[in-house]
């Protein structure tokens, strides 16, 4: 997986995502190899089993900035890979949002990804995610500046995921009405659903919080693949 990207109003910055780079290494070594690369910043998936002022630490060492974790999600051993769409996981979910915030605060990183699960896109899962993320961008708003995130993630590395279309995740936004809450654009996920990764980006691009990119099919370097 090559770096993530975000945009500031003094150019580009790039993001190591430490879930797939360097994750042979514990977390602080990964963070000082990925300062070491020249990457502004750095982001994680699950970085839990490490202590928060650890990570704090370390990113504190190298220089270099957290910009986004992911909330739990569930037992992936068990097939779970994220619960906010699933009925009757709502406390689970709730508690999942409350320790990944309050984690993201203390190591200074403004954005969280909750994700959605494997569940039928119905009325139900719908209406679940919609609570779920209320929940969650109300409980962000007291970490200053905190924006919860949702990517569509594509259904043939992940089938039965809910949320898996750039337009689905534009009509969340909509029922949700929440300014901090945002779309994590991943180009590769695009792609994989067959989707035109320029035009569906510039739909929702005044939505979008963060950008991921990986070279399709092999989401691996964007030097090869279907993508450019």
């Amino acid at each position: 997986m090559v770096p993530s990207v975000w945009l500031q109003s003094n150019g580009m910055k790039f993001s190591a995502n430490l879930g797939f780079l360097w994750n042979d290494l514990p977390l602080p070594l990964a963070i000082e190899k990925a300062a070491a690369s020249g990457f502004d910043a750095v982001e994680f998936h699950w970085p839990y089993d490490y202590r928060a002022s650890d990570v704090a630490s370390a990113l504190s060492q190298a220089g270099i900035s957290a910009i986004g974790i992911n909330a739990p999600c569930g037992d992936l051993h068990k097939g779970d890979f994220g619960t906010a769409a699933i009925v009757g996981r709502e406390a689970e979910t709730r508690n999942a949002v409350d320790l990944a915030l309050d984690y993201a605060a203390e190591i200074g990183c403004l954005n969280v990804h909750l994700l959605a699960g494997k569940a039928n896109e119905d009325e139900a899962a719908n209406s679940v995610f919609v609570e779920n993320l209320n929940h969650a961008c109300e409980r962000a708003k007291q970490v200053a500046g905190a924006s919860i995130l949702i990517e569509p993630i594509n259904t043939i590395d992940v089938p039965g995921y809910f949320l898996n279309r750039t337009a689905q995740a534009a009509e969340i936004l909509e029922l949700v009405q929440a300014q901090n809450l945002k779309i994590m654009f991943d180009c590769y996920h695009v792609a994989r659903m067959g989707g035109t990764v320029i035009d569906e980006f510039k739909s929702v691009i005044d939505h979008v919080g963060h950008v991921q990119f990986a070279g399709v099919p092999e989401r691996a370097e964007p030097d090869r693949g279907i993508v450019d």
